[in-house]
């Protein structure tokens, strides 16, 4: 298997030569080699940024013309659309299904950040004085983008389209475990129309990302993965005094109060964790159940959580795939260990391996809900991304929204329930970026997203997404024939 080049100021490199694998964790066999960046190379991508963005054919191309760009964006990944998912799927183990609903989304995004990018309008602020005064945006520079490994279509396209959208050059390093989307990309943005460098992608582990977030050029930074992960990028930003966007962890609470349609909150509670193998920031691993209709619903749960199709990601039938590394499966298998030899948690389901000549090659992990008595256990507080969930009795409104909030993560929330003041009071009550009432994980690109407390800053997504990766500059023009009165006359 020929070995994959990265992207370099439109030039494709292998580097000193050195590569690195991708597994696909359905079976354990060979995904893609990559050649892996070095800092050299990082720095030679964030100067070929900085000398694109400064370039006056990109800083002064009209609005209007580099939707026209984002747009032939979106045409290619439509084009391209089955070999992008089939990349995708041997490169983390996503199922087909799922892939293709992610490229309509990142389709979805492009376009969406090509209107915005024609559309964004400037303000004139109504004036204090003999003047006018307007308010106008410009470009940041050159943006570190960093993703995570769970669902590198929908990731890479939300990092590049608003950042080229906000006329910025853009430097993508994408997971080490999922390579292969990034690169893509990076030959979808030249047969754009984008100038080389505008969007440059290298590829590697924890060296190649210290680099790129620590280089001196770099003017903000935008990254998507867990939050341990997050605080060393933010502390780098921090450092420098730039700005960055961090979209982290979560433990986000799923809620089916007792007069909820039962229903549909099974189904979206086994959708809220299981779907993507559970690993999703804004999956609702916190499964809280009102007290009068425990017993009731719990083994209804159970047995749809029983219920599900683990198997291929290439079978239309398959609800849970394997998750995205043999690594991310230990990770996920230590903190199940931990459930099963707590005294305050009970196994309810699965909590091993689930094996079958299809099976027994890739990383599956079988659907496991635990039943815990101590909402401060260690997993029901840390995040596990994987297909975990923990369920949580409660009495009342009050005892639930102390224990919702009783974590350092906000990123979303869920709330199952027929009366719509308690969904309102719910909604308000519980610290969260992103909330459903009776549905779970539905977005589009036009909403913004993001978390509170250490489920990170900033947000994507939206106007407020794009505006992001935009300066303010404020200008005020005299109108007055009298010069300035000053000094002071006595």
């Amino acid at each position: 298997m020929e070995a994959k080049k990265f992207l370099v100021n439109g030039e494709w490199r292998s580097g000193r030569g050195d590569t690195f694998e991708s597994i696909n964790p359905a079976d354990g066999s060979l995904a893609g080699i990559v050649y892996s960046a070095t800092p050299k190379d990082v720095d030679d991508a964030v100067r070929g940024g900085v000398a694109a963005s400064e370039d006056p054919a990109w800083r002064d191309m009209p609005a209007h013309k580099r939707a026209v760009i984002l747009n032939r964006f979106a045409d290619l990944i439509h084009r391209d659309r089955d070999m992008l998912c089939e990349l995708q799927t041997r490169d983390n183990g996503k199922t087909i299904q799922e892939g293709y609903q992610h490229i309509e989304g990142a389709v979805q995004k492009f376009r969406y950040c090509a209107a915005v990018c024609e559309t964004l309008e400037s303000t004139l602020m109504p004036p204090r004085g003999d003047y006018f005064v307007y308010k106008t945006y410009e470009p940041m520079g050159v943006i570190a983008s960093m993703t995570a490994f769970n669902s590198p279509i929908l990731h890479e396209a939300g990092k590049i389209a608003p950042a080229v959208a906000a006329g910025n050059a853009v430097v993508l390093k994408s997971s080490e475990f999922t390579p292969l989307i990034g690169l893509e990309y990076g030959r979808l943005a030249l047969e754009a129309g984008l100038p080389p460098g505008i969007v440059n992608v290298v590829t590697g582990g924890v060296e190649v990302g210290a680099a790129l977030v620590n280089h001196p050029a770099i003017n903000m930074i935008a990254f998507t993965g867990g939050t341990k992960t997050g605080r060393i990028v933010g502390h780098a930003a921090a450092e420098r005094i730039i700005p960055c966007i961090l979209e982290l962890g979560g433990k986000s609470p799923n809620i089916v109060f007792e007069d909820a349609n039962l229903d549909h909150a099974v189904a979206g509670m086994i959708y809220g964790i299981f779907s993507n193998a559970g690993q999703s920031c804004i999956a609702g691993s916190r499964i809280f159940v009102q007290a009068s209709i425990y017993d009731k619903f719990v083994p209804r749960l159970v047995e749809a959580a029983k219920a599900l199709n683990v198997g291929s990601p290439r079978d239309p039938s398959t609800a849970v795939a394997p998750v995205a590394s043999f690594r991310q499966r230990d990770s996920i298998e230590h903190f199940i260990e931990m459930g099963k030899s707590d005294p305050k948690v009970k196994l309810l389901c699965g909590g091993d391996r689930p094996s079958g000549p299809d099976l027994d090659k890739g990383a599956y992990v079988a659907p496991t809900l635990f039943e815990v008595s101590d909402h401060k256990c260690a997993i029901a507080q840390e995040e596990i991304f994987g297909p975990v969930g923990v369920i949580i009795r409660f009495d009342d409104e009050a005892d639930l929204v102390q224990m919702a909030n009783d974590t350092v993560f906000g990123l979303s929330l869920g709330v199952w329930t027929e009366n719509y003041r308690k969904a309102m009071r719910t909604v308000r009550a519980i610290k969260a970026g992103t909330v459903w009432v009776n549905t779970h994980k539905i977005g589009q690109p036009s909403v913004p997203m993001g978390g509170f407390k250490e489920s990170g800053i900033g947000r994507e997504n939206g106007i407020d997404g794009i505006l992001e990766y935009l300066q303010i500059k404020n200008t005020y023009w005299n109108l007055s024939e009298k010069q300035i009165a000053w000094p002071p006359r006595g």
